[in-house]
């Protein structure tokens, strides 16, 4: 992310949208203009070439023109230039990247070429298979990106220039924090109409329970550590309601990603924002189980922030 553009006037300065062209990549374009128009950015626009399929798929596809490669390159040329007109006819600023080479890569190398403040992508392109709801391709994206990644779904049209409810998980971990800021960052200009969730979910381990009064320390309760929990959830509460965003703290019982999801459902959330890593800190996990689970099953569009970028 660009330090230089959010610390001196608080907006983005750029934005990747990666395509492949496909409906959820339609979708997620949408997004990303609608996140350019309210804070004067630049849309890059960046579509990968990828080829390899087609070389290792049998001789059931029967022999491929010579030029088959230079074909494929200019008609995503001209479709990318073709997006990127359009666009341009809507008042935002558009350049075009095209590269060969494996989609998440060459999207990550975008972003980090044009020292991008976004990246919005869609989580299922043209593979189209509902059990890759998270597909590869997204999955390495957000493990890696150089900035914060919002992520779009089949079926996702909820306009982000007219945000109803945030939530906003945290497990008080430091990318938990970035997650947090990164909203009143990129919504600032919806303070005093988007509601914010701030929630905290969590579960004692199913075999602690059990034993809890045979173990060294003070005994204690659910309902304490539900209380602890509001107490620190309200201080962070104090600094988002600073920034003027009107927040409800929540805290729950149970799986945080069963947590979450469900109350995207039942509340009608139309964005999670999101740390990628919580208090584990293992780089392994930089997309904790989590934030993979939210990423592939809550019903609304995810930013997901990781520490390192």
């Amino acid at each position: 992310m660009s330090e230089e553009a959010s610390d001196t006037d608080g907006r983005l300065a750029t934005i990747v949208a990666a395509t492949d062209f496909s409906p959820t990549a339609e979708l997620a374009l949408e997004r990303a203009k609608e996140l350019a128009r309210e804070h004067g950015a630049r849309v890059v626009l960046a579509h990968a070439i990828t080829l390899q399929p087609f070389a290792a798929g049998g001789p059931e596809l029967g022999t491929l023109p010579s030029d088959f490669e230079y074909q494929v390159r200019e008609a995503s040329v001209k479709r990318l230039e073709n997006l990127a007109e359009a666009i341009r006819g809507e008042g935002i600023d558009v350049e075009t990247k095209v590269h060969s080479g494996l989609p998440a890569g060459m999207a990550n190398s975008v972003a980090a070429e044009v020292d991008a403040d976004l990246m919005v992508i869609g989580t299922r392109g043209l593979s189209g298979f509902k059990h890759l709801v998270l597909g590869s391709t997204a999955e390495e994206i957000i493990r890696h990106a150089p900035c914060p990644v919002l992520t779009v779904h089949p079926g996702d049209a909820h306009a982000l220039d007219r945000l109803a409810k945030v939530l906003v998980p945290t497990d008080f971990s430091e990318d938990a924090l970035r997650a947090a800021r990164e909203v009143t960052h990129l919504f600032r200009s919806q303070a005093g109409s988007a509601h914010i969730l701030l929630v905290h979910a969590g579960q004692l381990p199913p075999l602690v329970q059990p034993i809890l009064e045979e173990l060294s320390f003070e005994p204690f309760t659910i309902e304490d550590l539900a209380a602890s929990a509001r107490e620190r959830l309200e201080a962070e509460a104090e600094r988002i309601r600073a920034a003027g965003f009107e927040v409800e703290v929540v805290v729950r019982v149970g799986d945080p990603a069963a947590v979450i999801t469900e109350l995207v459902a039942s509340e009608g959330v139309s964005l999670v924002a999101m740390g990628t890593r919580g208090h584990s800190g293992l780089k392994h996990l930089l997309l904790g189980s989590t934030a993979e689970r939210v990423v592939q099953h809550a019903a609304c569009p995810v930013l997901t922030v990781r520490r390192e970028h």
